[in-house]
């Protein structure tokens, strides 16, 4: 299979690949060489996702901490980029963070691909991603069913949380400093906004 990076989108620095032939499948994706790359298909087209920047690692793992605690006192499963969600042979995507309500923990079969859609799926919010998680990449998380989208915004230091009404999401809170996160989907979640973010004085 060969690939071309055709350059940069107008309204995202993600680079756009042109594959042949046009629509590719995760099945040919799990054909090409390991690069190092991370790669989403959408509708059979793929996209290289840039590596994230430091803020960003910090603040997607604070977030799957709180998850983690959650999980521990409740159930469930979370899980961390890089981690495949095949909801088609046409349309991959690789959530920051994903978590598994407990009663459904059992549709998940650690030793192979998860072709399920998570409960909630967190995207922190990058310069060279911030139009695809806003854009497509919401859409599709809503096309197939995930109940919860957070979108967190390492820059702004805010937190919005949408649920899925039909077939689209509605904003259910904007989140900043020591406002109140509240999950609209998992019992007793909660934090203040302000906890998952670096301190900018460094401390």
């Amino acid at each position: 299979m060969q690939i071309a990076v055709s350059g940069v989108e107008s309204d995202s620095t993600m680079l756009h690949v042109e594959a042949f032939p046009p629509r590719v499948t995760y099945a040919d994706l799990e054909q090409w060489p390991e690069d190092g790359r991370r790669y989403e298909i959408y509708d059979g087209e793929v996209f290289v996702v840039p590596a994230p920047l430091p803020v960003h690692q910090v603040v997607a793992l604070n977030v799957a901490d709180l998850l983690k605690d959650y999980q521990q006192h409740h159930g469930g499963l979370v899980l961390p980029s890089p981690i495949d969600i095949v909801f088609s042979q046409h349309d991959v995507v690789e959530p920051d963070v994903i978590f598994f309500e407990a009663r459904r923990r059992h549709l998940i079969d650690l030793e192979a691909v998860i072709r399920v859609a998570p409960d909630l799926a967190v995207e922190v919010l990058s310069p060279s991603t911030r139009a695809t998680d806003r854009g497509k990449k919401m859409q599709m998380f809503a096309r197939y069913g995930v109940r919860e989208y957070w979108l967190v915004d390492p820059k702004a230091h805010t937190v919005e949380v949408r649920w899925l009404n039909g077939d689209r999401y509605v904003l259910a809170q904007t989140a900043a400093g020591a406002d109140w996160v509240r999950s609209t989907i998992l019992p007793d979640l909660t934090f203040q906004a302000e906890t998952i973010f670096p301190d900018p004085s460094g401390h």
